[in-house]
């Protein structure tokens, strides 16, 4: 039966395409599932069918549950993914996805949507822990942080999307308003299945599970067709992951002892950096406005509800925008200064929109003015965000992470950002409702905040193989990274080279003293 698998019929760019295309389609499904409830939420039919979301904690829930779900999800990617692997885990994601999917799009009663969300969340916080490691693991360092970002692009290309389909639905006034964009969904898993038929293992989970010729297979298929294992470049991979892999078991404690700082691959620390990445995202206030921006541009600013849909669509758009920038900058930036920009930039978004708010409150007759600046600063925070917060997070999580904890990592930094999520969507209209204008400045004291912790506590981890972020843990102890140029640097520390040749030479030498005078070429993978 081996002319049906399919997995191992693709290699060098077609291959690294396909897997692209299974994270990009994974991804996307979640920024659909973000952008397109804002609309459904405020269809006049939904409220017909559900009028118990009148409530603004009903509302809430309905809403952010969700986010609950994928938190729990992303809890299981924790505990079972390094066992089931990255492609059937991402497989187990999408079965829950659609049973959740068709759930929501039949719904005649309220518990019915919310079990869907639910479902359908938890299916989401397995795919979206999950598939930046993988893309992350069969990419390499040069390209690694682009292909990341193009998964986040296509979230926010679907969240665009949905946008833009709630607002060209808003004139249509039966059920298809709400349940045409909840069954659209159904398109994405369709795609990802096909994909991941065509893909095989990552390299690193391979060796993660003592099957060393597989991953040296799928690593020869990875940099090209027709490549031998005995490929110069081949080998320098294959070595340099498994000499990190066996220094990294000789360290190896119970868990316990990782949670009390014990081991010198600083794996607690590096878990805290990437999970603070997904909570300064969501505590950024995104989802406040992903979720409720065409309600909030009718509470707040006082628009009407087609006009609101309509700039929600325009926003979508921009952020888009914003997303494409970010895919050109993140690797000629770095992470660390796409952060610290975003940081100054969307507090100040948030602060004008605050100040203006409070004005239209004391001055009614300059409210459409003053709304329109506030409108204008949402834009822009979509920018500023869209090109730090948005797509930085998802890159740093699945590089910052020691190999054996690299998934429970990425699943422990989604399950902050959904939990995050959860709490951000649940309590935003409760907010707006009470503290109306003192709701946007929380968020800007709250964002500008980030600048110190990322200032004096992030590395930075572009342009570094993942192997070489081992190094970098183990060898600078302290948590200030500030002042230390080869923590913080864009470009590889030269340190950072040698010691890839040093393991490079070690392994040799063990391979070369089994193999009876059979000897690999040395090669350092440039980045």
């Amino acid at each position: 039966m081996a002319f049906l698998d399919l997995s191992n019929r693709l290699s060098g760019r077609w291959l690294l395409a396909f897997v692209t295309i299974a994270n990009a389609c994974s991804m996307a499904w979640f920024g659909y599932d973000q952008g397109v409830f804002s609309g459904v939420i405020i269809s006049a039919d939904f409220k017909k069918h559900f009028p118990e979301t009148s409530n603004a904690n009903t509302s809430g829930i309905t809403t952010s549950c969700f986010s609950l779900g994928a938190f729990f999800g992303a809890i299981c990617a924790f505990t079972i993914g390094d066992k089931l692997g990255r492609k059937k885990t991402v497989a187990l994601g999408l079965c829950f996805n659609v049973i959740g999917a068709i759930l929501q799009t039949v719904s005649w009663h309220l518990p019915q949507m919310i079990v869907g969300r639910i479902i359908n969340g938890f299916g989401m916080g397995l795919t979206s822990s999950t598939c930046p490691v993988y893309q992350a693991e069969c990419s390499s360092p040069r390209s690694r942080g682009k292909l990341v970002v193009v998964g986040s692009l296509c979230n926010t290309a679907a969240f665009c999307l949905a946008s833009w389909m709630n607002y060209g639905l808003y004139f249509q006034g039966s059920a298809l308003q709400w349940r045409f964009p909840l069954g659209f969904q159904l398109i994405f898993p369709v795609i990802v299945g096909i994909a991941l038929v065509l893909i095989p293992e990552s390299p690193r989970w391979l060796l993660l599970k003592d099957r060393p010729e597989e991953a040296i297979q799928v690593i020869a298929r990875l940099e090209g067709p027709n490549v031998e294992i005995t490929n110069p470049d081949v080998m320098a991979q294959f070595l340099s992951i498994q000499a990190a892999l066996q220094e990294e078991r000789k360290d190896r404690l119970l868990a316990k002892d990782v949670l009390r700082c014990r081991d010198k691959n600083q794996t607690l620390r590096r878990l805290l950096l990437s999970c603070g990445t997904q909570f300064m995202q969501q505590f950024s206030g995104v989802n406040a406005l992903g979720y409720y921006l065409p309600t909030l541009l009718q509470q707040s600013v006082g628009l009407d509800e087609e006009t609101s849909r309509l700039l929600t669509a325009v926003n979508g758009t921009i952020y888009l925008f914003a997303a494409c920038c970010c895919l050109i900058i993140i690797d000629w930036c770095g992470r660390r200064k796409l952060m610290l920009y975003g940081s100054v930039t969307m507090g100040a978004c948030y602060l004008i929109a605050s100040m203006c708010l409070k004005e239209a409150e004391s001055d009614p007759s300059r409210k459409q003015l003053l709304g329109r600046v506030t409108t204008a600063m949402f834009f822009l925070y979509y920018f500023f965000y869209g090109t730090s917060f948005a797509k930085v997070p998802w890159v740093y999580n699945s590089e910052v992470n020691s190999l054996g904890w690299r998934t429970r990592g990425a699943a422990a930094a989604t399950a902050t950002n959904w939990m995050g999520g959860f709490i951000v969507t649940q309590f935003t209209k409760v907010g707006v409702d009470n503290l109306h204008w003192r709701f946007y400045l929380m968020f800007a004291i709250i964002v500008w905040a980030y600048f110190p912790v990322v200032f004096c506590l992030y590395p930075e981890t572009s342009q570094r193989t993942l192997e070489d972020m081992d190094e970098i843990f183990m060898e600078h102890r302290s948590v200030i990274v500030c002042g230390n140029r080869t923590l913080t640097q864009r470009a590889r520390p030269v340190e950072l080279v040698q010691a890839e040749q040093r393991r490079i030479a070690e392994e040799q030498n063990v391979m070369q003293k089994g193999a009876k005078g059979e000897t690999v070429v040395s090669h350092v993978e440039q980045v």
